[in-house]
C-alpha cells in the first residue's frame, strides 16, 4: 500500500475507568500513530474527555456513537448493537477506511469494502459466567462470538488465549494471531512514602502482600485469603468493590484475619506506586487470565511476583516469578513464605522481573497489530477474488 493505513477503532467500551481494555487502547493508539497509521476512533457518549485532550488524542478523528455503556434505558442494548454493527461500518465506508478493528470483542459482522479485525480478550466469561451479570453474559454471546467467527482476522492477547479460542469456538487457527500486551512504567513516577501510606491505609508494621485484581470469583482471592492466617503479613486488595468483596470480607472475618486483609477502594496512582514499592511480594492467584497484565505491572516496578501456573500466566511470567497451583491454598502460602523468608530469592525474582517486563513493549504490540491489518486486507482481497473464505 502506497499510502498510510486508515483504521477505524471500535472503542465504545472506552470510558474513564475501563480497566485492562482501556490500558490496551490508550497504550496501543499512540504507537500505531507513530507507525503512520491514521485512526478514526468510534466512542460512546461516555468517552473520557481527557483522552481527546491527550497528545495522541489530538491526532485522532473522533466519532461519537449515540450510546452509553455504563447505564441507559432497557433498549440500550439494541442501541449498542445498531451503533457498533450498523453505524460503524457505514461510517467506515464513507471515510474509505481500510480496516475496522474492535479492540474489545466486538466488530461489525458486515463491513462492505473494509477489512475487519477483532481482539477477543478472553473467554473467561464463558467458563465463569459469575464474572458478569446474566445480561452482560448474554450480550457477549450475542456480540463477541459472531464477531470472532466473521472477522477477517482475530487477535488474541496470549498464545494460551488463542489456543482456547480455537478449541472452544472452533475458529480456524490460521485466522487467529497473537498480539501480547505490554507495560510502560516511569521509574521516576511520584509515589506516596511508606510511612504515610501505612498510616493512610492502616497497614500496621507487618510485611505487605499485594494483589491488584478485580474482585471476581475466578481471580481466586478466597484461597489467597485462606493462606493468610499462617503468615505474618498484611494482605492488600485494592480496587473497586463488588458483591464478591462482601464474601471475601466475611471469609477474612471467619478466619480471624479481618484486621490483616485490607480492601482499599480506588487509589490514586501515587498511592498505588507506593504500595508496589513497599510490598514484600505481589501475588496473582487467578484460575484464568487472558494475559495477566498485573504480573507485568508488578515486575516493571521491581516487586517480586508469585502467580498461578495456569492459562497465560506462565507464558507472561517466564522464569521471573514463583509459580504455584492456584487450587492449593498450601501451595499459595508456601510460595509467599519462600519469598518472605529468602530475600536473595526475592531479589533474584525482582531483577528477572525487570528484565522480563522490558521485553514486552507496546511498539512490539503495535507492529504485530499492523501486520494483522495487512493480513486481513490481503485476505479480504483474496476473498473478493475467488468468492470464498480460505
Amino acid at each position: 500500500m502506497d499510502r498510510p493505513l486508515r483504521v477505524g477503532l471500535n472503542l465504545a467500551f472506552l470510558v474513564r475507568r475501563s480497566g485492562g481494555a482501556g490500558t490496551y487502547a490508550r497504550e496501543l493508539i499512540p504507537e500505531l500513530l507513530e507507525l503512520g497509521v491514521r485512526i478514526t476512533a468510534y466512542v460512546s457518549r461516555e468517552a473520557d474527555p481527557d483522552d481527546r485532550r491527550s497528545a495522541w488524542g489530538r491526532e485522532v478523528d473522533w466519532v461519537t456513537l449515540p450510546l452509553t455503556v455504563t447505564h441507559g434505558p432497557p433498549w440500550n442494548a439494541l442501541r449498542s448493537v445498531r451503533s457498533q454493527w450498523v453505524m460503524v461500518p457505514a461510517s467506515a465506508a464513507r471515510k474509505r477506511l481500510d480496516v475496522v478493528h474492535g479492540l474489545a470483542n466486538v466488530v461489525p459482522l458486515v463491513a462492505p469494502g473494509v477489512a475487519t479485525v477483532v481482539t477477543l480478550l478472553d473467554l473467561i466469561w464463558l467458563r465463569h459466567p459469575e464474572t458478569m451479570t446474566a445480561r452482560e453474559t448474554l450480550g457477549m454471546k450475542l456480540l463477541a462470538i459472531p464477531s470472532a467467527r466473521t472477522a477477517d482476522r482475530v487477535l488474541a492477547i496470549s498464545a494460551a488465549a488463542r489456543d482456547d479460542m480455537v478449541a472452544t469456538l472452533g475458529l480456524d487457527s490460521k485466522r487467529v494471531g497473537v498480539t501480547p500486551l505490554a507495560v510502560r512504567h516511569d521509574a521516576s513516577a511520584p509515589r506516596t512514602g511508606e510511612a504515610v501510606l501505612r498510616a493512610q491505609l492502616r497497614l500496621g508494621a507487618r510485611p505487605v502482600v499485594l494483589c491488584v485484581s478485580q474482585k471476581r470469583s475466578h481471580k481466586n482471592l478466597a484461597r489467597l485469603i485462606e493462606a493468610i492466617p499462617q503468615l505474618d503479613v498484611t494482605l492488600v486488595l485494592p480496587g473497586s468493590a463488588t458483591e464478591h468483596e462482601e464474601e471475601l470480607r466475611r471469609l477474612a472475618a471467619d478466619l480471624g484475619v479481618a484486621g490483616r486483609v485490607v480492601f482499599p477502594s480506588w487509589l490514586e496512582q501515587e498511592q498505588l506506586e507506593g504500595l508496589y514499592a513497599l510490598a514484600a511480594c505481589f501475588v496473582l492467584p487467578s484460575f484464568e487470565e487472558g494475559f495477566g497484565l498485573p504480573v507485568l505491572e508488578a515486575m516493571a516496578r521491581g516487586t517480586p511476583v508469585c502467580c498461578s501456573a495456569t492459562s497465560s500466566l506462565p507464558e507472561v511470567a517466564g522464569d521471573a516469578a514463583l509459580l504455584f497451583d492456584p487450587a492449593s491454598t498450601e501451595a499459595i502460602r508456601d510460595a509467599i513464605d519462600r519469598v518472605l523468608a529468602d530475600r536473595e530469592l526475592a531479589a533474584r525474582l525482582a531483577a528477572r522481573g525487570l528484565e522480563r517486563a522490558a521485553a514486552f513493549t507496546w511498539r512490539r504490540t503495535a507492529e504485530a497489530t499492523v501486520a494483522a491489518y495487512q493480513h486481513a486486507i490481503a485476505g479480504r482481497r483474496l476473498l473478493s477474488y475467488d468468492g470464498a473464505r480460505t
